[in-house]
């Protein structure tokens, strides 16, 4: 098992495989196991990155989330690439991690080739997320399906893990403040959305915001799945690796 230094605290890393570097970015409540299932579409082209953020997986614990945890996050990625030396890594970030993917190619874009960001919102948090999100966790936290996801991606402290990112999220929601800092125009490197229409986690107009932050980067494009549950990085795990490796 690898760790690398961050703030004092370790973080857990991955090195999987030969070939043109990918990271991939878990989601908020999940860490880099989520990946595992789906790393054998991708073994094949790249060499698959994996990282577990402060507070999640295998890393170091913390007691609370910054409000901005997206842009910590991609401040602990950037670390990882600066502690592995990478000058050109591919980024493939889904959900909260999108966000992560994001904000990295702003603020560090000659660490990066290209970018695929999967089933996110958009620029801003959608009308009611706060409430649409408790709402959602304090279902999740109750299903089994879910505690035994939550249970295998944290270990048996998931719930205060979970309990510590709705926090976060909820008081991000209610904060009002921006989600980036830099705008979409900074981006250079080319940039993929993804996402499903049937995505229930998301909000309503999922291909006006694409369509929005298309026409701001310099090198985009999208793919929208007509139907998909969230992320669809895991629900279309053979198309989406295709459409990837199309990409890159």
């Amino acid at each position: 098992m690898s760790y690398f230094k961050y703030q004092s605290k370790n973080i857990f890393y991955q090195v999987i495989g030969e070939g043109e570097p990918l990271l991939f970015l878990h989601g908020d409540t999940a860490s880099s196991k989520m990946f595992e299932m789906i790393l054998p579409l991708y073994q094949d082209c790249f060499q698959c990155i994996l990282i577990d953020f402060l507070g999640n997986g295998q890393s170091d614990r913390v007691k609370e989330f910054p409000i901005q945890l997206w842009e910590d996050q991609a401040l602990q990625t950037i670390a990882l690439l600066e502690h592995l030396s990478y000058d050109r890594v591919h980024l493939l970030g889904t959900s909260g991690g999108a966000y992560v993917a994001l904000h990295v190619v702003m603020k560090k874009p000659e660490l990066i080739g290209k970018v695929i960001a999967d089933s996110f919102d958009g620029r801003t948090l959608r009308e009611g997320f706060a409430d649409d999100l408790l709402a959602e966790r304090n279902f999740s936290i109750k299903d089994a399906d879910a505690k035994l996801f939550y249970e295998w991606c944290q270990g048996e402290d998931w719930l205060s893990v979970v309990e510590a990112n709705t926090r976060s999220l909820v008081s991000l929601a209610q904060s009002q403040e921006p989600l980036f800092h830099d705008s979409f125009e900074s981006i250079k490197n080319p940039l993929l959305l993804i996402g499903s229409l049937n995505d229930e986690m998301l909000g309503q107009n999922l291909k006006d915001e694409f369509d929005d932050i298309l026409k701001d980067v310099m090198h985009g494009s999208s793919y929208l799945f007509k139907d998909g549950q969230h992320p669809t990085v895991l629900s279309r795990a053979e198309e989406v690796a295709q459409i990837v490796k199309d990409f890159i």
